[in-house]
């Protein structure tokens, strides 16, 4: 038998531990679903969604908003149908990558096998075989990892102590892209003091080819120091002006000192053309090369190809050039859909027309002034590069004179501006050409052409490239005029008073100017600031084709206007006096505002204590009795009072206080004195109907014709002039207007109560200047 009482306890407990379980698990599940509602991100929150909302965001993250769009112009790429075969062979290696092992594994070998076959026979590489990669450079990677497993044989179990012992040494051209020496160190895992730049020719042959001597000097240097040479990085066209190095020569010193010979570069597309030059023929003989597809053949996100030469498969799959995964075979399968869809001939036809369309190029900008190209070869250049080039004839004298060094340098880095400019419009107004700007270590800043890089994806063709030309012609004559006239503007801004010239050498255009005031004192910056904003603002809406500005957004100086570029039929002096000018004449106002403020405070004050005085003596003259309230309502009525009201005017002509009872008397308000009109530039001269200001007349031109409009942007946001601007900037006199009054009368209300008024009538006098 259970004692009741203990059952009972038993019992009581059940329920309490039941009831304590019962609020935890609804804790946890309140906890639960704050959790969920505050913690996952929204497009994950629920069960999930859509696929039509998810495509739609896709759409939208890539087109973005419609503003932005017409902000911007993009290069959107040309995807064909080959490009459309390229993107479903990626499609295709997720579905494929689910096959069964020995299924997929038959597929991926028939797909990596057939593709090395034809890129080898395709590229003249013949006995080679294939690595594909995303990163471009990371083929090079494994071949510098396949080197050094080759000439290290311990490497594999004694790592980096093997290379203590005999530093490696790589080599590659100064004239190679930027950074590729440190990636390969990092990557590897080797000190940079292991990589050396070789320099470029510098008295015979291109200035952008590998010094071969000097290279031989390096390799026997390094080979008594103790070092270990293994391989060399050479370029079959420069990343810069795409010059190929002498890799005949190279092979031999190679093959000399047992090194590897790697070469990379754009024109080793023209391996698969009939024809191919000598020079880039070479590139057959090395023993790997790295081939860009994608942009060559049009082909969106194709991998890179590294074809390579070695025997041993065991030390290429300890560096990572083949792999046992089948999955990362199908990389492949992009470009064996693609080339099958090409076939030869379209290979052959997009190559020859890049090709061609560079040979074009070359041949326009022969016969062009002030064009000076950097190509290797006359006859036949897959990469075009030029650059504005203007004669300075006055280059001997400055020499002679000893100021040489430095004038030139600044003329140098005054056309590598110009240059920088002219490439960034010449790539805004024809975007399908692909031009670009590129800094090249002796040229200086040049405008490089080369589409075998650019032509499959944004679809060049011929009339662009004459498009392009046309564009050249019309801005050579702009750059020439605006370099002609910066000495002559320069002149002329320290020769005039209020304005000082401000050298700024990177600036694309006539050039920068500070107004600094009529004042000798000090003006604070924000006052500086102002009145440059507002002479900004009156210099844009004037009739110029000129372009004004507060100059670039980062590195500019403050507080002053920047000029864009001009045509031949400037008028400087007009240009320098206008601005003078304007800038005098908004400093002139705005200390005629801060003084007339003054001025109207004090008149008020003068006001207030005449009128109180006079209200004192209308008291005496009324007598007591008529203040009383009911008994000066029945006496007015019985004897009214006439007395003419007495106030106060003040003219901000004269800045004087006037009494207002002439005005009472003859029901007219006086003109006050009209002050002298505002001066205006003394060279503002008459323009016939649709001249633009700023403009000269040329020898053999009637001076009616308006040149076309040359700004930093296309499209420069201008208001409309504003009435009462003159030819030379100024503001005309404004229509004649009554004269400025402060009235303060004394009145009477109905119970006898003094009651003062304060009339705040303001206008402004004939030829006054208007207050802003």
């Amino acid at each position: 038998m259970v004692d009741p009482t203990l059952a009972e306890m038993g019992k009581n407990l059940n329920e309490a531990m039941k009831m304590l379980e019962d609020n935890q698990r609804k804790a946890e599940e309140e906890n639960e679903k704050k959790y969920t509602r505050k913690d996952i991100p929204g497009p994950l929150q629920g069960s999930g969604q859509d696929m039509v909302s998810i495509l739609q965001l896709v759409q939208n993250l890539m087109h973005g908003d419609e503003e932005e769009e017409s902000m911007q112009s993009y290069r959107l790429q040309n995807v064909g149908e080959q490009g459309h075969m390229a993107l479903l062979g990626h499609s295709l290696a997720a579905y494929i990558s689910v096959l069964d092992r020995e299924r997929l594994r038959k597929l991926t070998t028939r797909i990596l096998s057939d593709t090395t076959l034809w890129l080898c026979r395709l590229f003249r590489f013949e006995n080679g075989s294939a690595y594909f990669h995303e990163d471009d450079r990371e083929g090079l990677l494994k071949v510098c990892r396949l080197v050094i497993h080759s000439h290290y044989e311990d490497y594999t179990a004694e790592g980096f102590n093997v290379l203590y012992s005999k530093q490696p040494m790589i080599y590659i051209s100064s004239a190679a892209r930027a950074g590729l020496g440190q990636s390969l160190c990092n990557q590897l895992g080797l000190p940079l003091s292991c990589m050396c730049r070789v320099p470029c020719n510098t008295m015979f042959g291109s200035q952008h080819q590998m010094d071969v001597a000097f290279l031989d000097r390096l390799i026997k240097e390094d080979i008594e120091s103790g070092k270990l040479p293994i391989l060399l990085v050479a370029n079959a066209g420069t990343p810069g002006a795409g010059h190929t190095d002498k890799l005949g020569r190279l092979k031999e010193l190679c093959e000399q000192h047992g090194m590897w010979l790697h070469v990379e570069g754009v024109n080793l597309a023209t391996l698969a053309l009939g024809y191919v030059s000598s020079s880039v023929l070479a590139a057959t003989k090395c023993n790997s090369m790295t081939l860009t597809l994608g942009p060559w053949l049009g082909l969106p996100a194709v991998p890179a190809v590294t074809l390579y030469r070695h025997e041993d498969p065991s030390l290429s799959l300890a560096a990572g050039l083949t792999s046992s995964q089948a999955v990362e075979k199908l990389r492949a399968l992009p470009l064996w859909l693609s080339l099958q869809y090409l076939g030869h001939d379209g290979i052959v036809e997009r190559i020859k027309h890049a090709s061609q369309l560079s040979q074009r190029l070359l041949e326009n900008l022969k016969n062009q002034d002030f064009i000076k190209t950097s190509v290797e070869d006359e006859l036949s250049s897959p990469v075009v590069v030029f650059r504005f080039s203007p004669e300075l004839p006055h280059l001997d004298q400055l020499l002679r004179a000893g100021q040489g060094p430095m004038i030139i340098g600044n003329e140098r880095y005054v056309c590598d501006t110009f240059n920088q400019w002219l490439g960034e419009q010449l790539a805004q107004l024809v975007p399908a050409s692909g031009v670009d700007v590129v800094e090249l270590e002796d040229e200086g800043t040049c405008v490089r052409f080369s589409p075998l890089m650019t032509s499959a994806v944004l679809g060049t063709e011929v009339q662009d490239v004459d498009q392009l030309v046309d564009c050249l012609k019309m801005k050579v004559p702009v750059l020439t005029c605006t370099l002609q006239l910066r000495d002559e503007f320069e002149q002329e801004v320290k020769r005039t008073v209020g304005l000082s010239y401000v050298e700024d050498i990177s600036w694309p255009g006539l050039g920068v100017v500070r107004y600094e005031g009529q004042n000798e004192d000090k003006q604070e910056e924000k006052e500086v600031e102002k009145i440059t904003g507002a002479l900004l603002r009156k210099l844009n809406e004037l009739e110029s084709d000129l372009s004004f500005s507060l100059g670039p957004e980062f590195g500019g100086e403050k507080n002053c206007i920047y000029i864009g570029m001009v045509t031949e039929d400037l008028d400087v002096a007009e240009l320098v006096e206008t601005i003078a000018a304007t800038g005098r004449e908004i400093e002139e106002n705005s200390r005629l505002l801060e003084n007339m403020t003054e001025i109207v405070r004090k008149g008020i004050q003068e006001a207030q204590v005449q009128l109180q005085k006079a209200n004192e003596e209308r008291l005496l003259e009324e007598g007591l009795l008529r203040q009383i309230p009911v008994v000066g309502s029945v006496l007015n009525w019985f004897s009214p009072f006439h007395a003419l009201p007495k106030g106060r005017t003040f003219d901000l002509t004269a800045g004087s206080l006037e009494s207002t009872e002439p005005t009472y008397v003859s029901k007219v308000q006086g003109t006050g004195v009209t002050p002298p009109p505002t001066p205006t530039s003394g060279r503002a001269k008459q323009r016939f109907p649709g001249q633009k200001m700023f403009k000269r007349s040329l020898k053999g031109s009637d001076g009616l014709s308006e040149t076309s409009s040359v700004s930093h942007t296309d499209d420069l946001g201008r208001g409309e002039p504003q009435p009462g601007i003159s030819s030379a900037g100024q503001e005309n006199p404004e229509p004649p207007e009554e004269s400025a009054h402060l009235t303060k009368d004394m009145g009477e209300d109905s119970t006898g109560e003094t009651v003062q008024t304060l009339g705040n009538d303001c206008t402004k006098s004939q030829g006054q200047e208007s207050l802003r």
